[in-house]
């Protein structure tokens, strides 16, 4: 059994843009991010078959995968695995606002995120558990295929991290540009990377 992954980030949103603690907030895409969409969509479209689209509930993701989804002409699944990590207290915040009430605690988060428990939120073991569960839930509905899915940086670093058998503390060693594409296969037991943070389609 081989299942071609297609995982994107979604496009960008005004709170990418200047930098907020998005996680559960449901932020929609800015024009830019609709652009970045429409050409993510144009490329899925071109150079894959996919079978089928799933997403993470939050709109811009789910704007992001409509995108694709026109092109590929195919629904789009909300997938709750694929959510957004939960930022709790600090959502909505921006770095400053968070470093005026926990500086320890977001000098952890940027320095060892492995160790961070963010107040209310979620881990990144809890992501990269929730996560992986998707990935082989999905490949086992979908043998011999190629899928898409749409998520967030958060998410889809603990996901490449994860396929590559590196540790948390690699957690910013990856990067996940608005709209980029990362692409690996599972071979039964293992999985291969083919690319990750292409996004050549948003130069044409």
């Amino acid at each position: 059994m081989s299942v071609k992954i297609i995982l994107v980030r979604h496009g960008q949103t005004e709170w990418n843009r200047i930098e907020r603690f998005r996680g559960r907030y449901d932020i929609p895409l800015n024009q830019t991010g609709l652009d970045q969409a429409t050409r993510t969509g144009m490329k899925i479209s071109k150079k894959w078959k996919p079978t089928a689209i799933y997403s993470s509930p939050m709109g811009r993701a789910l704007e992001t995968a409509k995108k694709i989804g026109e092109f590929c002409d195919l629904p789009v699944v909300p997938c709750d695995g694929l959510n957004d990590i939960d930022y709790g207290e600090w959502q909505g915040l921006t770095p400053e606002d968070v470093n005026k009430r926990w500086p320890d605690l977001l000098k952890v988060w940027y320095e060892i995120p492995e160790m961070a428990y963010i107040p209310e939120g979620e881990s990144l073991t809890q992501v990269k558990e929730r996560a992986m569960s998707t990935i082989r839930e999905l490949c086992e509905k979908h043998p011999d295929s190629t899928i898409v899915l749409v998520s967030h940086t958060v998410v889809n670093r603990m996901i490449l991290l994860s396929i590559l058998g590196a540790g948390k503390d690699h957690f910013w060693r990856i990067h996940q540009d608005p709209c980029a594409i990362n692409i690996f296969e599972q071979n039964h037991t293992f999985y291969n990377v083919v690319c990750w943070n292409d996004t050549c389609h948003l130069d044409v």
